[in-house]
């Protein structure tokens, strides 16, 4: 069975309402969709979410980074999802091989790689939940059979009144651990923070996302006024030109650090263990290059101590919800997970199923081969901007 064509498109996914942080805001999501084609004619997709100010990548940098390489011939005629496995486990783009911090090319290589695992899982009959079993990670550690995943709220910085009902929201809902962005400009964080845990309650793990907004030389000063208000983590406080300075920070902060923006790729991930610059680090599939190098990095850290949460990018479809739900499913020591927010965020999605979480963030196990999930060509159709067609006959 060998890997026939691929098609890459563009789609704009549209937004219920403009995402917001402090260093930017979408009311659309650009996302690169991949369809792969089996010669039986097997379909399966993929999708990552290029962003130049994350990874370096834009739409057009993908749709370069997949044309120039014959994938059909590194692949082969994998007889086997384990075999097929041992194959993405040798798939290293050529820009990400030369990328010091090995993270350009990372939301192509993800969309390829879910594409190829949603084909070849339809025409073995094998979930992406198996491959991730069959990935060779020292010291990963996995669950013993897929098990229900229990998703974080986010509250984005908006309004007074839209953060009270959001937060309320939240606590109703029954969720456990809820995010706030923090540090965009003309907000008052402390007194956010003192209106939104008297909402909340102590009982809910209330985390900060600051998305680099604040220098190095300001951090403890801008912390020091929330901690009254038991945060329990706080993301990406300073931009990565930065990042080294929390080695030196941290000790005097009074929570942990969580690197997003500085953990594009496996690098990175060494550099942060070795520098000594976080407690606990954010992994994206589509930021991380897809499976097999997220799951690499994830066992890197639980090697080494350090925490976990699986994230995602605002806007992404079903196609990478379903990704991430498989993950999440079939790991343990992940202390935060993020993600299938479908209905909450998109105003249209590209897959049939509606997988988004249920009361509490639970969410099953996704079953059936490959991603699980059916995408609809005509919402593919409807939001596609732009396209290209691969192939390898």
């Amino acid at each position: 069975m060998t890997l026939k064509a691929l098609d890459l498109f563009h789609v704009a996914v549209p937004l219920k309402k403009p995402i917001k942080h402090a260093s930017h805001e979408r009311t659309t999501s650009d996302s690169l969709v991949v369809r792969a084609t089996l010669d039986d004619g097997q379909v399966g997709y993929g999708e990552g979410v290029p962003r130049p100010y994350v990874t370096g990548e834009t739409i057009e940098s993908t749709f370069a980074s997949l044309s120039g390489i014959d994938f059909s011939r590194h692949l082969g005629q994998p007889g086997s999802t384990e075999e097929l496995v041992r194959r993405l486990e040798a798939l290293v783009l050529p820009e990400t091989e030369a990328d010091p911090r090995g993270m350009a090319g990372n939301a192509a290589r993800c969309a390829l790689e879910l594409a190829i695992l949603d084909a070849y899982g339809r025409r073995f009959n094998t979930s992406l939940g198996q491959a991730v079993r069959m990935v060779d990670v020292l010291g990963l550690q996995r669950t013993d059979a897929p098990s229900r995943v229990r998703y974080s709220g986010a509250i984005m910085a908006d309004s007074t009144a839209k953060e009270r009902i959001s937060a309320w929201k939240m606590r109703l809902y029954g969720f456990a651990q809820v995010k706030l962005k923090v540090g965009v400009a003309g907000q008052d964080d402390p007194a956010r923070l003192a209106r939104l845990r008297r909402i909340l309650g102590r009982r809910i793990d209330l985390r900060l996302d600051a998305n680099e907004a604040w220098q190095s030389t300001e951090l403890i000063d801008r912390v020091r006024p929330l901690l009254p208000f038991g945060p329990s983590v706080l993301e990406q406080p300073v931009p990565h030109a930065e990042s080294d300075s929390l080695a030196a920070l941290r000790p005097n902060l009074g929570l942990p650090i969580m690197l997003d923006e500085s953990l594009c790729g496996y690098p990175d991930a060494t550099r942060a263990i070795e520098r000594g610059t976080a407690d606990l680090l954010n992994v994206r599939l589509s930021k991380c290059g897809g499976i097999v190098p997220s799951l690499r990095i994830i066992g890197l850290a639980q090697r080494h101590g350090l925490g976990l949460q699986l994230g995602c990018h605002p806007g992404e479809t079903g196609i990478l919800s379903a990704a991430g739900r498989h993950v999440a499913a079939n790991l343990r020591g992940l202390r935060y997970v993020e993600g299938s927010y479908d209905r909450h965020v998109l105003a249209a999605n590209l897959i049939v199923e509606d997988i988004t979480f249920r009361y509490g963030g639970w969410a099953p196990p996704l079953t059936g081969p490959g991603l699980g999930v059916t995408v609809d060509p005509e919402a593919l159709e409807r939001m596609t901007v732009d396209r290209k067609e691969i192939s390898y006959e």
